[in-house]
């Protein structure tokens, strides 16, 4: 009878142990992750927090962030501090356009160590298209504002407006008026739009045609990118993203710079002369 009871009591000892709680701050999931806030209006920032249940280092935290139709709009590597902890910074707006509930997704170390959180967005604000042609634009050129580099192009069904650069996203935004189904073909300078990874190796571009992601055809050179882009009847804009646009450091900006650094090795120059012993 003694061992029966002696029985009973180990196996409600080992189920209770089992229904126990994890200890204060450990966290049951590989990996979570949220945000400071459930909505955000464009230029808001969005605080991503998260924390992953075991350190592995030097490995970082894969974000990725995606529109409500799926497409990709925001790319982070975020380091794991070492309280377990991570945190980055995002931007509501830019490659972000249409309303809707974004996805953050994030994974460390494998494809099982992912969570995710979502937020709304009230769309971007930008003022409407006009339906009219930039006089920067020529039947087969068209010119940037703070480059002196030409795109040239070729359309069918359809009338290109304008190009303009998004410095904040990194892109160019193609203004046309889509009479019906066609395509444009873009050759776009380097000097003008690009997409690179740290080492100087091409990247690939975005390409968003009003707002949801779009295949395209590329072929590149050593100054340009070619990019061939089908779009439907009633297309109003093409936004197509790299990791550099004009101007990113503009000519007046330039210039400044040139006589800074010339005034500073003029100054160097006199007061190196100005210590000097003399004989």
């Amino acid at each position: 009878m003694k061992s029966q009871l002696m029985v009973f009591a180990l196996s409600a000892i080992l189920v209770a142990g089992i229904g126990m709680t994890p200890a204060f701050g450990q966290i049951q999931s590989t990996i979570v992750v949220t945000t400071d806030k459930t909505s955000y209006s464009q230029g808001e920032t969005i605080m991503v927090t998260g924390e992953v249940r075991d350190l592995y280092a030097g490995t970082p935290v894969s974000l990725i962030v995606t529109s409500p139709n799926g497409s990709i709009v925001a790319i982070d590597q975020v380091t794991v501090s070492a309280d377990k902890k991570f945190s980055t910074e995002i931007t509501a707006g830019g490659t972000m356009k249409v309303e809707g509930t974004y996805t953050v997704i994030v994974t460390y170390g494998s494809e099982n160590r992912v969570a995710e959180a979502t937020f709304e967005f009230g769309g971007s604000t930008a003022p409407p298209v006009e339906n009219v042609v930039s006089p920067d634009i020529t039947d087969t050129t068209a010119s940037v504002e703070g480059s002196t580099d030409l795109i040239g192009y070729e359309i069918t069904g359809g009338k290109l407006l304008g190009i303009m650069p998004d410095v904040d996203a990194n892109s160019l935004i193609i203004s046309i008026d889509a009479t019906e189904d066609g395509s444009i073909t873009l050759t776009v300078p380097r000097s003008v739009l690009d997409a690179t990874f740290p080492d100087g190796g091409d990247d690939e571009f975005f390409v968003l045609i009003d707002g949801e992601e779009a295949d395209f055809d590329e072929s590149k050179s050593t100054t340009d990118r070619t990019l061939t882009i089908s779009f439907p009847a009633g297309t109003e804009q093409i936004e197509i993203i790299g990791t550099f646009v004009v101007p990113e450091f503009g000519t007046i900006a330039a210039m400044i710079l040139a006589v800074a650094i010339i005034s500073i090795i003029a100054v160097s120059a006199k007061s190196r002369l100005s210590i000097m012993p003399r004989y």
